[in-house]
């Protein structure tokens, strides 16, 4: 099925009779040439690319529940590329050009939306270091603007100028950047991947890998034994779980991250914006509602839920940044896992077992990074090689030590 402004339009005068389902629910073949394991954003935009850009067929993508219950659904919609370092720039610059035109590519009402993103310096020596950051933005070819304090009040009025424990110096604004309806990213992906044959299959849980003279054999799963030469794993907080049945420890760890929304409100928020002399960040959804976030947990965790000291963290960097969000009532909070990696930057390369690949250790940047990280890690699924802008993704750079530390917070992932 396509979608189009007509198709509402007749569908609504035939009462809405002649959808079908987005994509299929089919059961698992015996063999497939490469199986995605993970049904979020990453592993679906895998399934898509390796068909659509890379002409391979006989694949399937393997989700132990129903498709974009982690954290694909569970994360406060912003995209950007806004980064700094070499290795991260081109990455997160490719990502952004990818989500320009998702929406047509996907024949998939993704809702993104490049309302901008700002980000607040309080301080001088932050001001200089966004002016670097913005520099290295633009020589990537992106966009990026360094504004003053009278600049951001002009957007942004209703931020805390005169009583401010932290005063406003100005921030980078990011006018390509934005937000995208999460859950509404995987379904895009699914069909379009669908449609290219990929066998989406949910409640599929892999339990083991058969792993034969180190060379990939297959995955055993819930739903029996599933042949495959080829085997890429992306699924975020769980990357450890799942590759420790390969016999892998990896450099990172799991870590809860809440995210809130509170009512309804009238259009307030003009995009996203960051609170620089804390970590909080809040942007409008289409609903009304702000959604925002702020820390992970400090403590390690599978469980998708918080706790209340994060809430209390995260509403007082709300209160010191824009004290009218006081007013408004909460209306729900969630949890995802994050992988946080040793250096606060992702993984996207092969392992020690012929024709096992990973996609992991996102921290906070996975949601952004959807449509560059499904690329390129069908790139080098398919071709066997990293793509030229995740060059640096290495998995062996911690033994190397050619990080990319982003943050400069050093080898602590609970502070990336």
């Amino acid at each position: 099925m396509t979608y189009s402004g007509f198709r509402v339009f007749w569908e609504g005068l035939r009462g809405n009779k002649g959808w079908r389902p987005v994509w299929r629910d089919p059961d698992p073949k015996a063999a497939y040439d490469i199986i995605i394991v993970g049904g979020g954003g990453h592993g679906l935009a895998t399934a898509y690319y390796l068909a659509r850009v890379y002409g391979q067929a006989r694949i399937a993508v393997l989700e132990k529940n129903w498709l974009g219950g982690g954290n694909v659904g569970r994360n406060t919609t912003i995209i950007r590329s806004n980064y700094l370092l070499e290795g991260n720039q081109p990455f997160y610059s490719f990502s952004m050009k990818l989500w320009a035109g998702l929406e047509q590519e996907l024949n998939y009402n993704a809702m993104v939306s490049q309302r901008g993103v700002l980000n607040l310096c309080h301080t001088d020596a932050q001001r200089d270091a966004y002016r670097r950051r913005g520099n290295a933005v633009r020589m990537s070819g992106d966009d990026a603007e360094l504004l003053d304090a009278a600049q951001v009040r002009q957007m942004a009025p209703f931020l805390n100028f005169d009583n401010a424990r932290f005063p406003i110096k100005g921030g980078l604004l990011q006018r390509s950047g934005g937000t995208a309806r999460h859950d509404a990213v995987a379904w895009g992906y699914a069909h379009g991947a669908d449609k290219l044959g990929v066998d989406i299959i949910q409640n599929c849980e892999v339990k083991g890998f058969r792993i034969e003279k180190g060379m990939m054999r297959g995955v055993e799963t819930s739903r029996g034994y599933i042949a495959a030469s080829k085997v890429g794993v992306a699924v975020a907080g769980s990357s450890g779980l799942v590759m420790a049945m390969a016999g892998m420890k990896l450099p990172v760890e799991s870590h809860v991250l809440q995210a809130f929304v509170s009512e309804g409100l009238k259009p307030t928020i003009p995009g996203v914006i960051t609170f620089g002399a804390g970590h909080f960040y809040v942007s409008q959804s289409d609903k009304g509602g702000l959604v925002f976030g702020g820390d992970i947990d400090g403590y390690n965790s599978y469980a998708q839920r918080g706790n209340l000291p994060v809430i209390e963290d995260v509403c007082e960097g709300g209160m010191a940044l824009m004290p009218m969000i006081g007013r408004a009532r909460l209306l729900r909070a969630w949890g995802g896992i994050m992988d946080m990696s040793q250096d606060g930057t992702p993984i996207i390369d092969r392992t020690p077992v012929d024709g096992l690949f990973f996609n992991g250790g996102w921290c906070y940047g996975g949601f952004k990074a959807t449509p560059a990280s499904g690329y390129c890690f069908a790139h080098l699924i398919a071709t066997g090689e990293p793509h030229p802008t995740a060059r640096f993704f290495r998995l062996d750079r911690f033994r190397s030590g050619h990080v990319v530390d982003e943050k400069g917070m050093g080898a602590q992932p609970n502070l990336h």
